[in-house]
């Protein structure tokens, strides 16, 4: 089978067994577990197969023409780079492992078969994006990520939480994706073709006409799909899903397709300084402002999901920088410890029955209940700070090493200015990661107080998910020095200047956490949040949802309380308050959209229903008052017709007499 046969098929099987699922979920249950992780592994297989026969040579390109449109045809393309193929390697992993970790996460679940089934189409569309070489076929991938993640996001609608969060991701992302549509079809006008390989050279050549605007219609949409400042706000809040689609999301799929985009379209950026520059500062604020929001989080999930917005900030300063290689293997490498992060999440909040770490710092023995979340976790945060020698450190000293590359001008067409905003955010944000890393992993892990209540233990296909993702967040930092030879050749081995300062920064962030936790660790003990449920003896496993429910007597509304004893509000002071509610940034919409178009929608209401339906009420009022004024003439009496008749023929006599005379 020829490479190109084989990488049609990566995405067309988990779309073909999404297909099936959503046919045979309630007709054949017993086939839809099957039908979940089956395709999905075979893709995972085929994309490790793919790569090896590209094996990071020469790309492959084929394409068949999907239809005729004119002056700018679409065509069916495939594009595999190194780049392409490692990605597609990393969605394939992802995808499998959150698929058996839903047959246990969700056992008892009954949407567990619609749920499969979105995830597999969620994966087949992300495999589209990398794999395709058009613009037109990417788009269609693009959006059903988009539609995906609002039925994903918002499976447990029947919580007001959900709903809003669901709806609130796809407006904010769709909001992105007009300018970007915009921004593809100025692209394909310039170029005459959709394909990305015409539109580079046409980039290349500078024949694009208006490189600055066509960049920043781009980068709009890229903002809203991988949650760039200003358009992230929808991200920490997508938490309200189930976790193993807060793993994809954040992990392989959706956020990573922007980024992804921009490292393929990369030369087209590059033509506009101006929009390098733009970027830097948007990757800048992204990791600086999630990384003090993350510190102030008190729910675990949410306190990854502003992790996440960071970890993509390093992604974009890197292709600011226009280093795609060091932003494409930090994609790679954080994808595989954030899903190590996400699934074990899920374990912890199982087992803790909350999702507060307020809540999880007065339980005890929490580490003990769950060893194989608490020792593969401690290396995915130990990967997240960016500690050598895992993962993390490796990917992220490339993103720094091209930064601090960039302030020396020596990089060809890239502003030093971009250079040196990136390296000051990209260490200062380095420092803070470590502290809301080590926080995590403190107060998850090594509370005092009452035992936490059991659930029983947790089902294998969970934990042996988190030992496969464990492999590449401890050694992935090793492809360092092999991967130049699947991207671009560019050096992606840690620079001396960079990993002594990230490194120290990141030991300092730890040190000065630690000593926080230790000031505050004697109060929390002292000043128990709310009595820790007994035992449900609830030997089936049951999902966080219903948990958390099962405590809900006990725990309150803690994930919502001041927490006097959390040592990132001892480090923040004042500026907790604000960076616990994002620095207010969702307020600031409300007041400028959301209020707005709630007032417009108001008064169209009031036109429609007092303008528009008075004149179609006169409309049909005027001839029935007509009509009952002359139904009541006809009486049925003849002499009245007659005299009415003679009284009208003498008006009109008078009259003509009157008309004659005055004439």
């Amino acid at each position: 089978m020829s490479t190109t046969t084989t990488a049609v098929l990566v995405p067309l099987l988990p779309f073909l067994g999404a297909a099936a699922g959503l046919l045979l979920g309630r007709r054949a249950p017993g086939a839809v577990r099957p039908l979940a992780v089956l395709p999905t592994l075979a893709a995972a297989v085929l994309a490790v197969v793919v790569a090896w026969q590209q094996g990071g040579e020469k790309p492959l390109d084929a394409s068949t023409r999907l239809t005729p449109t004119g002056s700018v045809p679409i065509d069916l393309a495939l594009h595999l780079d190194g780049f392409a193929v490692l990605v597609a390697v990393l969605v394939g992993i992802v995808a499998t492992c959150v698929q058996l970790y839903s047959t246990a996460y969700l056992r008892d679940d009954p949407r567990y078969p619609s749920y499969a089934a979105l995830v597999s189409l969620f994966t087949s569309a992300m495999l589209l994006v990398v794999y395709s070489g058009d613009l037109m076929v990417l788009l269609v991938g693009w959006e059903v990520m988009g539609i995906c993640s609002y039925f994903l996001v918002g499976h447990y609608w029947e919580t007001r939480a959900a709903r809003s969060a669901s709806l609130k991701a796809f407006l904010v992302t769709k909001l992105g994706d007009v300018p970007f549509l915009i921004g593809v079809f100025a692209l394909a006008a310039d170029a005459g073709t959709f394909r990305i390989n015409g539109i580079l050279t046409t980039a290349v050549s500078g024949g694009i006409e208006h490189p600055t605007l066509v960049a920043l219609l781009l980068l709009a949409g890229v903002a809203g799909k991988s949650a760039q400042f200003p358009l992230h706000t929808w991200l920490p809040d997508a938490m309200a899903g189930p976790t193993p689609v807060s793993a994809l999301i954040h992990a392989a799929t959706m956020v990573a397709a922007g980024v992804y985009l921009i490292a393929r379209l990369l030369p087209v950026f590059a033509a506009s300084a101006a929009a390098l520059v733009v970027m830097a500062v948007m990757a800048a604020v992204t990791m600086a402002g999630s990384a003090l929001a993350a510190l102030a989080q008190d729910d675990i999930k949410r306190v990854l999901a502003y992790s996440t917005v960071g970890q993509l900030g390093y992604m974009t300063g890197a292709l600011a920088v226009g280093d795609r290689g060091a932003a494409v293997f930090h994609l790679i490498s954080h994808g595989a410890f954030k899903a190590l992060l996400f699934l074990g999440a899920g374990v912890i909040i199982h087992a803790a029955g909350t999702n507060s770490l307020a809540a999880m710092s007065r339980m005890n023995h929490l580490a003990k209940r769950v060893p194989d979340a608490y020792w593969t976790m401690t290396v995915g945060l130990l990967a997240l700070a960016a500690i050598p020698p895992f993962s993390g450190f490796f990917s992220k000293e490339a993103v720094l090493g091209a930064a601090e590359h960039a302030t020396t001008g020596d990089a060809h067409g890239i502003p030093a200015a971009a250079g040196w905003i990136v390296l000051v955010a990209g260490l200062l944000t380095a420092l803070l990661t470590a502290g809301y890393a080590t926080r995590l992993w403190l107060l998850a892990f090594h509370g005092k107080g009452a035992e936490a209540a059991g659930h029983g233990r947790e089902p294998l296909a969970m934990n042996a998910v988190l030992w496969v993702l464990f492999l590449p967040t401890a050694a992935l930092g090793l492809a360092a020095w092999k991967l130049p030879d699947w991207f671009d050749g560019g050096s992606l081995t840690p620079t001396l200047t960079t990993s002594v300062l990230s490194t120290g920064l990141a030991l300092a962030g730890v040190i000065v956490m630690y000593a926080a936790w230790r000031r505050t660790a004697a109060y929390a003990a002292r000043t128990p949040l709310g009595a820790v449920a007994a035992d449900p003896g609830a030997a089936p496993y049951v999902s966080e949802e219903e948990t958390i429910a099962t405590h809900e007597a006990a725990y309150g509304g803690i994930a919502g309380a001041p927490d006097p004893a959390d040592p990132g509000r001892l480090l923040l002071g004042p500026l907790h308050r604000h960076a616990v509610g994002g620095f207010h940034l969702d307020a600031v919409y409300s007041v400028l959209f959301v209020r707005p178009t709630r007032a417009a929608a108001r008064l169209a209401r009031f036109l429609d229903r007092e303008v528009v339906e008075a004149y179609v009420r006169g409309a049909g009022g005027a001839p029935r008052l007509l009509g009952a004024a002359v139904r009541r003439a006809q009486t049925g009496n003849v002499q009245t017709y007659l005299s009415a008749l003679l009284a009208g023929s003498v008006v009109l006599a008078v009259a003509a007499v009157l008309v004659a005379t005055g004439a």
